[in-house]
This record gives C-alpha cells, sequence and structure tokens, in this order.
C-alpha cells in the first residue's frame, strides 16, 4: 500500500487529439499543455482547456512530397516533445519521431518558437529553424522507445528501444556499441558553434571509455581495466532497457523513473537517485523484470543480473502454463509521471495500455511497492507534469489489430489526475471499474449471462459513476434489445461500429475475424441470440475485443447490436 493510500480520479480537460502519444509543458508562465499526436502534429490546450484550432507544430505539412512522419505502424509517428529549460529565453523546442524518408529511423530535431507566433509554426519557420540532432537507426518497426525529456541536470535523456521484432534479436540492451535498448545523455547546449549537434557530458559512464591510448599491461588496477570499452558510444546513460516509451524525473528530488514496456509476462518500473553516476545495467535481453528471460516457469524469478526494477506487475499469463491472473495485470507499462500532491511524495504514476489500471509506485519507507489506484476504462498511451504540478494522462483506442491508422481511430483525450476529494461538480471523470456480478437466478426467467467462450458466468464490469439507462436493464431483464428498429439508436450504433469494429469484420458486418456477427458462421456459443451478441461483444469473444469490450457500456453494446441487426442478411 502507498503512504497515505491516496484516492485519485481522472478530469478530462481536452479532447478530440489522434493518438496522442505525449504530454509537456514549456513551463513558460503561460500554463499551457501540449498534446503530441501521432501523426506528426503538436496541439495547445490552453489553462482553460481550449485546444488551439491550429496546430502548435504540423510535421505532416513540411515536406513537399507528405509528410515527414512514419506511421505505418501503430508503435510508429510523432513520439515526444521537450522544452529547452530556458525556453522562456531562447525559444528552443526539441521532438523525436519516426522519419518517412529515413525508412522510420529515429530524428532528433531541434526548433525554435518564433515569438510573434507562440502558439503556433508556420511551416516555413519549422524548416528554417531545424536542426537535426541525431539519427536512431531503426532495423524493424516496433520497439522505439521515443521519451525525451531535460533532466535537472540541464542534459537530454533519450530513451531509445532495442529496435523491434521480439527478443531483441539484435542483442541490443547489452550491446553497448548501439545507441538502442539504452538510455542516452546529451549535451544540446552548442550556442558557441552550433554547427555542432551535440556535445557529450563529460560525466557520462563511458564519455571516454573508447578513446584511443597506449596499451599498458602493468601497474593497472582491475578497476582502471574495466572502464576501456573499445565500441562503447559515449551517448548512452543507462542500458539493457528493451522498450522505454516513457520516463519521469522526480520534480522534487531529481530521481529518474523508467517504464520499459515488457514483453509475454511482465512490466517493469527501473528508478535510478538523483545522484545516479549513470552506467547502470537493467538487465534486457538477459532478464524480463525479475525473471530470466526467456520467461519458462515460476522459478525464473529471484536473478540478480543487473539492477532489478523497483516495481513489476504480470500480463495475465505471467509464464507459460500459468493460470490465467483474474486481477492486477497488464500488457504494456506507460509512464505518465511523478506526482509530489495529494498526500503523494514521488509516487510515479503508471498507466497501462490494455487494462485501463492505473498503478502508483513509490517508496513506504522500508521497501519499493506497486499499488492499483484504479481500474479505468481508458487506453493509456503517455503522460507528463503540467506547469501546475498536476500529472496528465492521455488516452487513445488504437489496439493492433483494430488500428485503422494514425487519424483514422476513435479520438483520445486528456484527462487531470487529481485527488478524487479536488472533483468539482459537473466534471467529467474516467469511468472507474467494480466488479459487480450481474448474473439473475434461472430460476426466475430471466435470461443468464455467459462468458462466449467458455459458458461461465459473465461477471460484467459496472462503473460505480456510470448511470444504467431503463433499455439497458429492459435487456437484461428480458433478453431483447430494446434498439432493434430505434432509428436514432442504429444511428449511433453506426458510429460506433465504425469507430470501433469496422476495422476487422468490414462495414457489411461480413469480415470474417472471430465471429462474422451477420452472415450464417456461428463461431460461439448462442451468438445467435441477443445475449449471445452481448456476450460475444462484452465478454470479449475475440483477441481484439478481449482489451476492448468492456470498455463500452452496455448501452454502447447493445446500439453498436442494432447496427449490426439492421444491416443485410447474406
Amino acid at each position: 500500500m502507498l503512504p497515505g493510500n491516496p484516492k485519485l480520479a481522472l478530469v478530462k480537460v481536452a479532447e478530440g487529439f489522434n493518438d496522442p502519444t505525449n504530454v509537456a509543458a514549456a513551463n513558460d508562465g503561460t500554463g499551457r499543455i501540449f498534446v503530441v499526436e501521432r501523426v506528426g502534429r503538436v496541439r495547445v490546450v490552453d489553462k482553460n482547456g481550449a485546444v488551439s484550432p491550429e496546430p502548435f507544430l504540423d510535421l505532416t505539412k513540411i515536406n513537399p512530397l507528405g509528410t515527414d512522419v512514419q506511421t505505418g505502424f501503430v508503435e510508429q509517428g510523432l513520439y515526444s516533445l521537450a522544452f529547452h529549460p530556458q525556453f522562456r529565453r531562447n525559444g528552443y523546442f526539441y521532438v523525436h519521431y519516426a522519419s518517412l524518408p529515413f525508412n522510420g529511423d529515429g530524428l532528433i530535431v531541434r526548433f525554435q518558437v518564433d515569438p510573434k507566433s507562440p502558439n503556433v509554426m508556420t511551416a516555413e519557420r519549422t524548416n528554417q529553424t531545424a536542426k537535426v540532432l541525431m539519427r536512431i537507426e531503426q532495423p524493424y518497426y516496433n520497439h522505439n522507445g521515443g521519451q525525451i525529456e531535460f533532466g535537472p541536470d540541464g542534459y537530454l535523456y533519450i530513451g531509445s528501444g532495442d529496435g523491434g521484432w521480439e527478443g531483441d534479436p539484435f542483442e541490443s540492451g547489452q550491446d553497448l556499441s548501439l545507441l538502442l535498448g539504452k538510455m542516452l545523455r546529451i549535451d544540446v547546449n552548442t550556442e558557441k558553434n552550433d554547427r555542432v549537434p551535440y556535445h557529450i557530458p563529460p560525466t557520462n559512464p563511458f564519455a571516454h571509455a573508447a578513446d584511443e591510448r597506449l596499451m599498458q599491461l602493468f601497474g593497472i588496477s582491475e578497476f582502471d581495466f574495466a572502464q576501456i570499452k573499445t565500441r562503447a558510444r559515449p551517448e548512452i546513460w543507462q542500458y539493457g532497457l528493451r522498450n522505454p516509451y516513457e520516463f519521469s524525473f522526480d520534480g522534487k528530488t531529481g530521481a529518474l523513473f523508467i517504464a520499459d514496456v515488457g514483453q509475454n509476462h511482465w512490466e517493469e518500473v527501473h528508478w535510478s537517485p538523483a545522484g545516479s553516476k549513470g552506467g547502470e545495467n537493467f538487465g534486457w535481453n538477459k532478464m524480463e523484470a525479475s525473471n530470466l528471460h526467456p520467461v519458462t516457469g515460476a522459478t525464473d524469478a529471484g536473478s540478480t543480473f543487473g539492477a532489478l526494477p523497483v516495481a513489476e506487475y504480470p500480463h495475465e499469463v505471467p509464464y507459460p502454463g500459468a493460470a490465467p491472473l483474474k486481477e492486477g495485470h497488464g500488457c504494456s507499462v506507460q509512464g505518465l509521471g511523478v506526482a509530489n500532491y495529494g498526500g503523494m511524495n514521488g509516487v510515479y504514476l503508471v498507466g497501462d495500455w490494455c487494462s485501463g489500471r492505473l498503478f502508483g509506485v513509490g517508496w513506504d519507507g522500508a521497501k519499493w511497492v506497486i499499488h492499483e489506484l484504479l481500474h479505468t476504462n481508458l487506453q493509456f498511451t503517455a503522460g507528463g507534469v503540467g506547469e501546475d504540478g498536476y500529472v496528465y494522462a492521455v488516452n487513445c483506442s488504437c489496439f493492433y489489430t483494430a488500428d485503422r491508422g494514425a487519424t483514422g481511430n476513435p479520438p483520445g483525450a486528456l484527462w487531470r489526475i487529481v485527488p478524487a476529494a479536488e472533483v468539482k461538480p459537473g466534471q467529467e471523470t474516467a469511468l472507474t471499474k467494480q466488479l459487480v456480478s450481474q448474473m439473475t437466478s434461472p430460476a426466475s426467467g430471466d435470461p443468464v449471462f455467459l462468458h462466449a467462450l467458455t459458458n461461465t458466468p459473465l461477471k460484467m464490469d459496472m462503473y460505480p459513476n456510470e448511470t444504467a439507462s431503463v433499455k439497458a436493464i429492459e435487456f437484461q431483464k428480458t433478453g431483447k434489445n430494446p434498439y432493434v428498429g430505434d432509428l436514432e439508436g442504429i444511428a449511433a450504433g453506426r458510429v460506433l461500429y465504425d469507430q470501433c469494429c469496422a476495422a476487422c469484420h468490414l462495414a457489411d458486418g461480413t469480415g470474417r475475424i472471430g465471429s462474422s456477427l451477420v452472415d450464417a458462421q456461428v463461431t460461439y456459443p448462442r451468438v445467435v441470440t441477443d445475449v449471445g451478441m452481448f456476450e460475444v461483444i462484452y465478454g470479449g469473444g475475440t483477441g481484439a475485443m478481449q482489451p476492448l469490450g468492456a470498455r463500452y457500456t452496455r448501452d454502447e453494446i447493445l446500439r453498436i447490436m442494432a447496427f449490426v441487426e439492421s444491416l443485410k442478411k447474406k
């Protein structure tokens, strides 16, 4: 349990963002929040929650041949934004994105805002001020890392993934000759010679490890010999990481938290104190969290190779052959930011991309703890700390098998994470799950809801802040969808279907992924009934719906069903 057992809520600040991937603040006294969109744009949200109509930065229009940003896969795009600590004076800001012209390689680029146009970078200004600092070659289209952020030391930190595929086939995590699988640290202050892309901080752990030198065999200690790494890249600060998509500094202490996205069984969070001298090896690909990699069973835990994570949480199946977990699991850790408010002191908030769980990682005075604070209906993608000190989060609806491109998925939103007691009347908060059985006794004559795959009793997620409609209650009593024939309900269902289902099942409902919904193919038990259709969608009958189905309210699912029912049968 975290000290004080904080009670939190997520309050919606703004919405309408295309696959948001990062949140940043300029800390220039304006209170603005900058939301990064995967497609290659940055949107400005003012301190009142209003979204500027024009993007702050638009990398989709600076290249006469088209966009400069590669978004062909859900893990590619514009990753993050960082403002120079002296942004108010010099106007410098930095982005990291997958470059389309460079086949998805990661570019770190500096731009300079026009003080006469603080909320909009024109295409001309963007091109005129662009300075490429670094290009990170990416062999595959996933595990790109992405986060960039200035540390309390004034240096720019860059989270770089292992390059992709699975299992780290390049062995990037442990290879000091590669920038992949690392936390990098560079000095961007090159005004005396701005043609230089960056300097190497002299205190980087491998700053001089590869320097040419005379060979000496005698009179040198073992420690001195160990410092010689003839292929080490001087930019490396820490290594042994898989996919540090998001990381954060504690604004109070300067400590660094890294949310490192795991593989098949475990998610992990690493920590290093403000006084760290760098050089930590976090273990990948020899380790997956505190388990040997590849994970083969429960006995793989307990190894001490490298610096173990301070917190971890399992996937639904924590090791091959394990019984699926019912609670507390996820699939992809997304760092949001470090909270120093609401009774929280240096608590790193992370959200899970699949399950919608919000965890807090903190020190209880004797040990590190990770505690589930909320179970939301959000697909967390990233976060950041605002100028007001609050942690912000963004969400998308961009699961792998349902991705419709960087602008085709349902829009996401920006949320402020606040103590629950601070929520004001009328503010919209994220729905949070509380498992409540809606099963009824067969003797009563009411329908019995079963899981679409296992035929076991289906426990439907109830949101305490969700109001059950009259029609949803009617359906649960009768098993008949009251929205069938309701033109407004069908129209609303079509919108939801196009957003959530059509990527796999096609516009006419005939796509043969899982149950094909409309035609004669029946894959799941009792799918031909209204109750059966509800069970498939709500219970997660297909791979895509397992993380997505329970995020929609019963009313929304009934409207989707009504639209499907209205389609012409084959």
